[in-house]
């Protein structure tokens, strides 16, 4: 992501959390009161918002038609509007959208901040072939930067900081781009053939489970993490799937699917060993995003969709072969569509899996609690024990700051319907 300028921001964060705790107690009635102190995301594209627009990549999409629905319009989200972590911050009643690390600085970082980056992957070289991207392994240092300011700010006192930390909610998306742009792109990458799919899910299992740990030493204790999506079904696949790979009952690419189940399967044992004590005091929740994925399908007219096989926007079959151009118009009703270009869902997509990972009770949506259960609403007393937590530490305090430009969070209120 390139180096940033330090910048030194001297503030009262016992005034700022006073007035944070003010703002909850004296909010609009209609106003939901936040449920967690904060949101740190890390992801690829699917949840992305800008900190790919300032690097050397061709995964960026800070142009229009790209966000033609979000009101602050092309963004850096990689769809039409919000994505799914947009919407769980919505619902976790958080006054906010989380902002891009890239651009935040200062107090705004103790509310969160997204870490995501576009073509990004569990492995380093994932996404290589697109340019620049800022990986697992550097977004997890990305937010060590952020705790050793944390640290600063609460002088030293690592329990007050810890007991913040362990409310906040930690969503981890990653493991697609290490199929599409690494272990599927044969022609630029040689993981194919050095790994059968079971020894390269162990290897990216490995990984993982390392960078999710070191999360856990960084502070977090409530961690989300997302299984891959279908990704042999997206249309980016159909528009290239060989038809011997192709079978009676389905028109996706099932080699990837497969290979899709067994890191999925390795993934969900894995969160469930964190669970069983491996990582003491973790509460991890294991979304699985395929079940969800296939009820919009099976179910695509109740929600609205007509087409489930065809990006809004896009060049080429299933308008998947080439992803959405510069200016290019796209499909005049993003509601009827599940995608939104050649990878990504459509905003109307992301609102519905967004309520199902935080508030469905079916198994085949989730295999643990959902967020809803997940997150403990912070009341007005809370917040003030909070205060009372950090008191001796935070008044007059330096809190350096890494960003390039100063911006206010967004502020967009859903109709959740």
């Amino acid at each position: 992501m390139g180096s940033h300028g330090i910048h030194s921001l001297t503030f009262t964060i016992l005034s700022f959390l006073w007035l944070t705790s003010m703002e909850s107690c004296f909010s609009q009635v209609d106003q939901q009161d936040p449920q967690v102190p904060g949101f740190f995301i890390f992801g690829d594209s699917l949840v992305d918002n800008g900190n790919n627009n300032g690097i050397l990549s061709l995964a960026r999409a800070n142009y229009a038609p790209y966000g033609i629905d979000f009101p602050e319009g092309a963004s850096g989200r990689f769809n039409n509007g919000l994505t799914m972590v947009d919407v769980l911050a919505q619902l976790l009643g958080l006054p906010n959208l989380i902002p891009p690390y890239a651009r935040t600085r200062g107090p705004a970082l103790l509310r969160g901040a997204n870490f995501a980056s576009g073509a990004s992957g569990i492995r380093d070289e994932t996404g290589n072939n697109l340019g620049a991207h800022v990986s697992m392994n550097q977004q997890v240092a990305n937010f060590a930067r952020v705790v050793q300011q944390m640290r600063r700010a609460f002088r030293g006192d690592n329990n007050a900081m810890n007991a913040y930390l362990s409310k906040c909610i930690f969503y981890c998306g990653l493991g697609s781009n290490d199929y599409l742009n690494n272990y599927f792109m044969t022609s630029f990458y040689a993981t194919s053939r050095q790994y059968t799919p079971a020894a390269y899910a162990a290897s990216l299992l490995q990984d993982y489970s390392r960078q999710l740990t070191q999360l856990y030493q960084l502070g977090a204790r409530k961690i989300v993490v997302t299984a891959v999506g279908g990704i042999g079904c997206i249309p980016y696949q159909l528009a290239r799937v060989n038809p011997r790979n192709r079978t009676a009952n389905s028109q996706c690419n099932e080699d990837i699917n497969k290979a899709i189940y067994i890191f999925n399967s390795g993934l969900l044992n894995l969160v469930k060993s964190f669970n069983n004590g491996r990582l003491p005091g973790a509460q991890f929740v294991y979304l699985n995003i395929i079940e969800s994925a296939k009820d919009l399908v099976t179910n695509g007219a109740a929600y609205g969709f007509e087409v489930f096989d065809k990006g809004c926007c896009g060049v080429g079959r299933n308008n998947g072969e080439i992803t959405c151009l510069p200016l290019q118009r796209p499909c005049p009703d993003r509601s009827k569509y599940l995608f939104w270009d050649a990878f990504h869902p459509t905003e109307a997509a992301n609102i519905i899996l967004g309520k199902k990972a935080f508030s469905s009770n079916s198994a085949t949506d989730e295999d643990f609690l959902n967020l809803e259960s997940y997150a403990q609403k912070e009341t007005c007393s809370e917040e003030l024990l909070v205060e009372t937590l950090v008191k001796k530490g935070l008044q007059g305090v330096s809190l350096l700051s890494y960003g390039s430009t100063s911006t206010s969070p967004t502020n967009v209120k859903l109709a959740l319907t």
